[in-house]
């Protein structure tokens, strides 16, 4: 693998101070999916947009996914922080403020949360509303490096990609995670995750990004000798995100 790196147009990237990131995931029927609308627009911004104008958060928003399957979700709710301090006095607020019990979760039929944690991401400030995301979900095999170091020798390919996708408007936000929580019988997962500004946005990134690897041939052998099987689970989903 790490010939193989040597040989594709890399350049060397410096990691940013740890950034995290927890995700609650939910499954509601799809009879309360508008209820989930407005509890998002209406409750949990009172709780996440004070900790956002505070500098607690320095990001938080929702996911609706748009393909659904029959073991995942429906809806999530995420907040970012560049401690994970940040992340549990949000997480304590929600729960003194009693939704835990409301009607709408109550309602769900599975829910679990996850903490994230990156060294290699980047946004653009301001609200998206509407937007679209995709994510990629890779599992590393036995013999790979650790996550975060198959991270660092993997960044040094995509970010310099990404950054250019976000300096041209292709992209609004990308981050290349780490589980933090995971089974010691288990690697922990990588997650390349993306936020378009439109759905036009998901072909001009796939574009984007099948061209990178045209480029640098080498990559895909790279990728593929730490992942297992190099097939990922992928997910798009509507995105409403507020960053610094």
């Amino acid at each position: 693998m790490t010939a193989t790196l040597a040989g594709a147009q890399t350049i060397e990237v410096k990691g940013k101070p740890p950034l995290y990131r927890y995700v609650s995931y939910w499954a509601f029927p799809q009879a309360h999916w508008a209820d989930v609308d407005n509890e998002n627009a209406s409750g949990n911004e009172k709780i996440l947009a004070p900790a956002f104008a505070d500098g607690t958060l320095v990001g938080y928003g929702d996911d609706e996914n748009q393909v659904h399957s029959a073991e995942g979700f429906t809806h999530a709710n995420w907040w970012q922080a560049n401690s994970i301090a940040g992340l549990m006095k949000v997480l304590e607020a929600f729960h003194k403020d009693g939704r835990s019990s409301s009607p709408l979760l109550v309602s769900s039929t599975k829910h679990w949360d996850q903490i994230y944690i990156s060294r290699f991401y980047n946004w653009k400030a301001g609200s998206w509303k509407g937007t679209y995301g995709y994510k990629g979900t890779y599992k590393l095999k036995p013999d790979a490096p650790e996550a975060d170091g198959a991270v660092r020798t993997l960044s040094s390919f995509y970010v310099p990609v990404f950054e250019k996708m976000l300096a041209d408007g292709t992209i609004v936000e990308y981050e290349i995670d780490q589980e933090m929580i995971y089974t010691t019988d288990s690697r922990a997962q990588i997650v390349f995750s993306f936020v378009m500004p439109s759905a036009e946005g998901l072909d001009k990134f796939r574009a984007a990004l099948g061209t990178a690897l045209d480029e640098n041939s080498l990559i895909g052998p790279a990728f593929g000798s730490m992942m297992v099987n190099f097939t990922p689970q992928r997910e798009f989903v509507r995105v409403n995100a507020t960053y610094q």
